[in-house]
């Protein structure tokens, strides 16, 4: 298996950059004009035309192990509609690029992120630990860095609780909840995102906001992110709406 794991880059990006990326070498390659290839763009058409408004999609075709292919997809929760489709595009480009032929992988961009596989993935799914990595800003902490992690820590937690409320719209759970808070003199934004149908969610977060604050070198913002659930913070707003 091969990885490109990324512990300490600025996340000072309002676009949609790339992150990082895994690929399953594991599952092999594909030959251009296989079936499998057939398989794999029959889904990713499928993507795009059907299934960006919600903001979660986890689709598979195929009948027998050489061809089957699965492809499931998170955007931000402000990043559903029209951006989740453009992130989906990036994404998918950038995973091939970096990935080429190959049949498994897993690729972050700043807006969605994006897992192929020939194995069907059972949903909903247990938080997989060993494909979390976290970012950082590279600025410190002004002042009482102590009271400011713990200020952090407290909202990240309390938007952690709002994750899989119900929305007005479809009554369904979200898991994604956002906002903004005024810590000292500043205002911190923050956001906590879990992949839908993750069975431990709050687990999860909980697990990737402690990361964040294992250091005692406080950052003015970081994030750990991971195929299960997302934990950001700023001091700048950094989500669309």
């Amino acid at each position: 298996m091969q990885f490109l794991i990324i512990h300490s880059v600025s996340s000072l990006n309002l676009t949609n950059e790339y992150l990082s990326h895994i690929c399953l070498i594991n599952q092999g390659k594909y030959n251009s004009g296989s079936e499998y290839e057939y398989n794999l763009n029959y889904l990713i058409d499928d993507i795009r035309t059907s299934h960006h408004e919600v903001g979660f999609t986890k689709v598979s075709f195929g009948n027998t192990t050489a061809n089957f292919a699965q492809v499931i997809v998170q955007c931000r929760g402000d990043s559903y509609g029209s951006k989740c489709n453009t992130c989906f595009d990036t994404a998918i480009s950038g995973f091939q690029k970096r990935c080429p032929n190959n049949k498994g992988g897993r690729i972050w961009y700043d807006q969605c992120f994006i897992y192929v596989s020939t194995v069907d993935v059972e949903l909903p799914g247990k938080t997989k630990y060993e494909n979390i990595f976290s970012m950082h800003n590279p600025q410190k902490v002004r002042g009482d860095a102590k009271l400011f992690a713990k200020k952090a820590i407290d909202f990240l937690s309390e938007l952690t609780l709002k994750v899989q409320k119900p929305n007005n719209i479809l009554h369904l759970p979200v898991f994604y909840a956002a906002g903004e808070k005024k810590v000292g003199k500043n205002t911190l934004y923050a956001m906590v995102q879990c992949l839908e149908l993750t069975v431990d969610c709050t687990s999860c977060l909980t697990w990737s906001i402690t990361k964040n604050f294992k250091k005692n070198d406080i950052k003015q913002g970081a994030r750990v992110l991971g195929s299960n659930c997302d934990v950001r913070y700023e001091l700048y707003p950094f989500l669309k709406s």
